[in-house]
């Protein structure tokens, strides 16, 4: 199962993105509180250990649901998942920065378009506006914050798309080919996103080396 586990690692980032987009409707993230304890720093951006933790949790428990009982404490361990979860939410901070250095904006409309559409503010199809503010208080966020944090998911959609914009498959790169058509279709499509996984990755790396990236590991050890 480990080798499984690590062969389809785009697995884990896949995991990692939902679980990050579900942040921002339940309120996680850095605060300007003067109690926060911070487990990282990265430029300007900072990753505390309460946002740290609520990520761990629920990436761990998205792998018990996935993988049932093969899930174990074990696996986590050698597939150093505290260590991945940390290295994606610098990941994170670091495309954040990148895209204001890069003028990236989300204007008010899109802002608004990426609202009225997300399933949990509809009824019978129709976005509520009564439903959207109960929604934001029962989980205790007010409509400011849940917007800035969108507004800040779509920055870092924007970012992403830029930098693998330039990614493409040529035939000499596919391992192998079918005279299946759908079947060569999806092993392109698996290239290409291996391939895009990786521009990202070079980017932040790149991008690393001129911020000045502090991180406490004794926090999360």
């Amino acid at each position: 199962m480990l080798q499984s586990m690590r062969k389809h690692a785009r697995f884990f980032y896949f995991l990692f993105f939902i679980v990050i987009l579900s942040f921002v409707f339940w309120g996680v993230g850095t605060q300007d509180n003067p109690s926060t304890v911070n487990l990282a720093q990265i430029g300007s951006e900072k990753i505390s250990v309460e946002e740290y933790w609520r990520a761990y949790e629920r990436i761990r428990e998205a792998y018990r649901e996935t993988f049932k009982g093969q899930f174990s404490e074990e696996i986590e361990k050698k597939l150093k998942l505290k260590e991945m979860i940390l290295a994606n939410l610098i990941e994170e901070k670091v495309l954040l920065i990148c895209a204001k250095e890069s003028g990236i904006t989300v204007t008010d409309k899109e802002l608004q378009n990426t609202i009225v559409r997300d399933p949990r503010f509809l009824r019978d199809g129709v976005f509520r506006k009564d439903v959207y503010f109960k929604t934001l208080s029962l989980n205790r966020m007010t409509p400011e914050g849940f917007e800035n944090s969108l507004r800040q998911q779509i920055m870092l959609f924007k970012m992403r798309s830029l930098i693998e914009s330039v990614v493409d498959i040529s035939p000499s790169e596919l391992k192998s080919a079918s005279s299946d058509a759908k079947k060569n279709e999806e092993l392109k499509q698996a290239a290409l996103a291996n391939k895009k996984a990786v521009a990202v990755k070079s980017f932040v790396d790149a991008a690393k080396q001129k911020l000045n990236v502090k991180v406490k590991m004794e926090l999360i050890s």
